[in-house]
């Protein structure tokens, strides 16, 4: 076990209840408290009473005890006629041990009233009774300046009380009461694998982001409904459990992929993203739930995660990294309230509006970005592009090691050489033209070549993938992390 704790859970439509959360290393787990015999008695010694309000406001009782006495909750008053005297099943000495499924066994006097308060026409009560405190609450009820605290020195142990003998010792608020309602019973109301799982924070196919809360789904789309925090830094602290976990087997999934793979199809990157629609109907935008993956030297967009090789070859989405365009979008770009967000545009006139949930998330798919077109064009060396300068047939050619050159079809010889770094600057009339200006060898002289390009499109996005390997391949930050 990572980490667990008390969270509240909305599921479907219902109001959100208190439930344990547990982080385990490949799963999440909800639990919600139940009693052994939900309809008569938790254990041989308590007893569920259940009593309605009717017109009145409140349940007609008093109490003593809480946290801070080291008591339980103690009923000390009953006021007659009302909803408690009327039941005839509450006595003064009862220890009021749950309220609607709400444990007040740590509860602080404070705390128990506000519990008590806010509950509904009909209230369910677990209730364990102590002989002993009956008499002296009672007694107390005739001296009202009794503290809780002469109720703790007048408990003993034989009356069923023990006190902790030390401070590490298990209690109950410095008083022990049984061991199996010291232990309350969990029963698992759902369990979320989280090997290709992902979290958000975002309600469902909008861009309006939760308070405080969080989902996690399932690569199957099992929910774990919407998990409250009770302040941000509960929130960051289980986003960020949660988030670590899923990365971890996520890596460790795609390390068992490429074991199978060879090398030059390798996979650099999984992880889901959500996709942007226009929506005519409304002004902003539905999101839909992707899966992306960067193999190779190809980008594969599905709509669930790959479980085999001929979910890979079925893959309808599919694009060359080196004929693709990645940009990332600036806050002042975004469409709507969704953060995170980037833009992949192919030579096939598609582009892909993304959003993921972290700034860490999006830095992520940058960088791997960065080493997938590295790798492609490495690997890929260079690609010749049909183009015609000044009314001659030519191929202008990318080439990892030799930069820009064009060749002349008639002469068979080549026209110009560049290398990348001599480009200064480019354009185009987004038709067929294309305008690209170099720096001479010694620096002294500016080379403007005009090229018609009937695949100009492919052409700019190929020699933006070049540009961005070569910048990448002498950062001395993307070296470090490359190697």
């Amino acid at each position: 076990m990572l980490h667990t704790g008390t969270v509240k859970v909305s599921i479907g439509k219902a109001p959100p209840c208190p439930m344990k959360l547990t982080l385990n290393i490949d799963t999440i787990t909800l639990q919600k408290e139940v009693d052994e015999e939900t309809d008569t008695e938790v254990d041989s010694q308590t007893r569920v009473v259940e009593l309605h309000k009717g017109g009145y406001s409140g349940l007609g009782i008093s109490i003593k005890g809480g946290r801070e006495h080291h008591l339980p909750i103690l009923i000390s008053r009953m006021m007659r006629g009302q909803p408690a005297d009327q039941s005839g099943q509450l006595f003064i000495g009862d220890a009021i041990l749950r309220v609607d499924g709400v444990s007040l066994l740590k509860a602080s006097h404070d705390e128990a009233v506000n519990v008590l308060k806010n509950t509904g026409p009909v209230v369910k009560l677990v209730i364990k009774h102590y002989q002993v405190a009956n008499q002296f609450l009672k007694r107390s009820n005739l001296n009202r300046r009794t503290s809780d605290s002469s109720i703790t020195t007048y408990l003993k142990a034989e009356d069923g009380w023990r006190t902790p003998t030390t401070p590490d010792s298990k209690s109950l608020n410095g008083f022990e009461l049984d061991d199996n309602l010291n232990s309350p019973k969990w029963k698992t109301v759902v369990q979320i694998p989280l090997l290709m799982a992902y979290i958000t924070r975002y309600v469902p196919g909008t861009d309006k982001l939760r308070q405080n809360a969080f989902e996690v789904r399932s690569m199957d789309g099992l929910s774990s409904g919407v998990i409250h925090c009770d302040d941000l830094l509960a929130l960051s602290q289980w986003t960020k459990h949660v988030t670590n976990n899923i990365m971890g087997l996520t890596n460790l999934q795609m390390k068992l992929y490429n074991r199978d793979l060879p090398s030059a199809e390798h996979i650099t990157f999984m992880g889901w993203v959500c996709e942007g629609y226009l929506n005519p109907a409304q002004t902003g935008q539905d999101w839909v739930v992707r899966f992306l993956a960067l193999r190779g030297s190809e980008l594969y967009i599905f709509d669930k995660p790959p479980r085999d090789q001929q979910d890979w070859l079925k893959c309808p989405g599919v694009h060359s990294v080196y004929q693709t365009m990645f940009r990332v979008i600036r806050e002042s770009e975004n469409v709507d309230e969704k953060q995170h967000c980037f833009l992949i545009q192919t030579t096939a006139g598609t582009s892909h509006y993304l959003s993921v949930e972290t700034r860490q998330e999006l830095i992520r798919i940058e960088s791997s970005w960065l080493r997938c077109v590295h790798q492609a064009v490495a690997r890929l060396g260079s690609k010749t592009f049909r183009v015609k300068c000044d009314g001659h047939d030519s191929g202008l050619t990318l080439d990892w090691a030799m930069g820009f050159a064009l060749y002349d079809s008639e002469t068979k010889m080549f026209c110009w050489k560049y290398k990348f770094s001599q480009l200064k600057g480019s354009s185009d009339d987004n038709k067929s033209r294309l305008r690209l200006d170099f720096i001479s060898a010694d620096g002294t002289e500016l080379h403007t070549r005009e090229l018609e390009c009937a695949a100009l499109q492919p052409l700019l996005f190929c020699m933006h993938a070049f540009l961005t390997a070569k910048v990448a391949a002498v950062d001395p930050s993307f070296l470090r992390h490359h190697t």
